[in-house]
């Protein structure tokens, strides 16, 4: 899943308005920005393999570090607990864990059976969205949307970044999906996770419009 953690952490504003929404998005995405990082390393692994699920060519063969349901709770209670130490606001910090969580219940939706309950275990959890594209697409395009409502319904755009910066990003967003939902397969599995770093591009261009935009 991809708009569908965005669109999460977009809603989540409404939640913590004092929050930046890099930060918002970087909580939503937080396992899949460790994860590139252990298959690099070597510790998790991701093939190539087309027909694995309809809408993704890519199986992902075990990744219990970061994917798992209980470290998706250690890294919630990390990241939350650490947002908490520097912003002192229980609330945002809750919210920012909270995110950190919501990535596994989201992923549950569309992967197949592969998400670990725990590292080591062989309980594996997944619905098997990705099965189907047409549904998958509608699920995160309506999340999508959602999200982009409940974000501009809580801010407003001081200034023209804010404005027309910030549609150039929900633009640049579904273009970046659409390309990866129906683009060519990635040429190897190492190409997965160096693309899956450029998602802290996404992170910082979504701090800087939002520096942009007030709270009603």
């Amino acid at each position: 899943m991809f708009l569908g953690h965005y669109a999460v952490a977009l809603a989540a504003k409404r939640a913590a308005p004092a929050t930046s929404l890099g930060t918002l998005f970087a909580a939503a995405a937080f396992l899949d920005l460790v994860w590139p990082v252990l298959v690099l390393a070597g510790v998790e692994h991701v093939a190539l393999a087309p027909g694995d699920t309809a809408f993704t060519p890519l199986a992902f063969e075990d990744y219990p570090l970061s994917h798992s349901l209980l470290m998706s709770g250690v890294w919630a209670l990390l990241v939350g607990g650490g947002y908490f130490a520097l912003r002192r606001s229980a609330r945002a910090a809750l919210v920012v864990g909270a995110l950190v969580v919501s990535h596994w219940l989201l992923d549950a939706d569309v992967h197949r059976p592969a998400l670990p309950l725990i590292p080591g275990g062989r309980a594996r959890i997944g619905l098997g969205l990705w099965n189907s594209v047409a549904a998958t697409l509608l699920l995160e395009l309506t999340m999508f949307a959602l999200g982009l409502a409940i974000y501009l319904r809580a801010t407003r755009a001081r200034d023209r970044i804010g404005g027309a910066g910030f549609t150039a990003f929900a633009v640049f967003l579904l273009v970046i999906y659409g390309s990866a939902a129906f683009g060519p397969p990635p040429p190897s599995a190492s190409v997965v996770a160096w693309s899956d770093m450029g998602q802290w591009l996404v992170i910082l261009w979504a701090a800087w419009v939002d520096r942009h935009r007030l709270a009603r």
